[in-house]
């Protein structure tokens, strides 16, 4: 007869849980690059009102700044905070549609 230890299921929906959440995080942080690389490309005039941010190091600074917020987003997952995923879905489905706006020449 086999035996099924309730802690140690609940564990391992716990850790599929934040690996989960890692991967979803990871996918939107590359879309999240590709909709900010193709925004920074597009010269839109929207972009010189934030020249602090697009203009030092060739627009570089931005995507660090973009870089910083995934891997910050992926520690706290990783640490059992699976409420940052979802935080960090609602930011990726507004920069998702802040790029829509700017390419369907709607902003």
């Amino acid at each position: 007869m086999i035996r099924l230890d309730a802690g140690k299921i609940a564990s391992a929906h716990v850790q599929f849980a934040m690996a989960m959440g890692l991967i979803v995080v990871f996918c939107l942080g590359v879309f999240n690059f590709a909709a900010h690389k193709a925004v920074l490309e597009s010269g839109h005039p929207m972009l010189g009102h934030v020249p602090w941010l697009v203009e030092p190091m060739g627009g570089r600074l931005s995507l660090i700044v973009e870089y910083a917020m995934l891997v910050g987003a992926m520690i706290m997952v990783a640490a059992g905070s699976i409420a940052w995923a979802w935080l960090y879905a609602f930011y990726s489905g507004i920069n998702g549609l802040a790029a829509w706006l700017i390419f369907s020449g709607r902003a």
